[in-house]
């Protein structure tokens, strides 16, 4: 009996790509497909098991239905001169009526009730155009972040754009609105100072006038002294002129 053609519809078919740099953990997405009328098993097996992290790595897909599979490559040093040997296969079975344990299901399986598609690993390292797109795209979205977080110098830095971009001058427009903003902003802040000043202003001079009138009130009553001296002095030389000539 000749072994059964794999059920499940695969995407993609043959190659799992890996774009670096791989200095961090690179994940690619594995889509199985069950264009069936019955349930189908699966289960995802790789040559190299401490290079890779897959979830899930088994299951049960329902007809029509699809899964992804995410194969998370850990961190390693790439040489671009050594070829991967890596390989991943799927396997997979019709599920019987009741599925209970997938462990006896598998170890139960015959081999001729077995699927299995193969699957190479491709490592790819980022092209120098996309280098490219990555710092224009960081460039451009550098203006927004500084206003974003509030740098007032972000205000003054030119931004130059092709005309023919529609994002770009979308962008230009979001500067030139939020340049506006700042500026009405920055009136504000100097009107309310202003405000500020007179207010501090207005009982200081009150209080000056007050403590002048005091001052003027006290040298008027220190003036009028010596007078009530003189007075009161020839009240008494009178009386006792008085006493005298009587």
């Amino acid at each position: 009996m000749s072994k059964l053609d794999q059920i499940l519809v695969l995407d993609p078919p043959c190659d799992l790509k890996f774009k670096g740099p791989f200095t961090d953990v690179v994940t690619t997405n594995l889509k199985l497909r069950n264009p069936s009328e019955r349930k189908v098993c699966f289960k995802v097996k790789t040559t190299a098991p401490r290079r890779y992290c897959v979830r899930p790595n088994s299951g049960v897909i329902d007809p029509g239905a699809t899964v992804i599979i995410s194969v998370m490559l850990q961190p390693f040093d790439y040489d671009p001169n050594e070829k991967s040997k890596h390989k991943f296969m799927v396997q997979t079975i019709f599920a019987p009526s009741h599925v209970s344990d997938m462990d006896s299901l598998w170890k139960d399986a015959k081999p001729d009730d077995l699927m299995d598609s193969k699957l190479r690993c491709v490592f790819e390292l980022p092209s120098e155009n996309d280098k490219v797109n990555d710092v224009e795209v960081t460039t451009k979205a550098a203006p927004l972040m500084n206003f974003a977080k509030g740098d007032s110098s972000a205000a003054t830095v030119p931004v130059t754009a092709s005309g023919d971009d529609p994002e770009m001058k979308k962008m230009l427009e979001k500067c030139k609105r939020l340049q506006s903003e700042m500026s009405k902003m920055a009136d504000e802040n100097r009107q309310l100072k202003d405000d500020g000043i007179r207010m501090r202003k207005m009982p200081r001079s009150d209080h000056m006038t007050s403590n002048s009138t005091s001052v003027l009130g006290r040298e008027a009553s220190t003036a009028s002294l010596p007078s009530l001296l003189v007075v009161i002095a020839a009240i008494f030389i009178g009386f006792f002129l008085g006493k005298f000539i009587l």
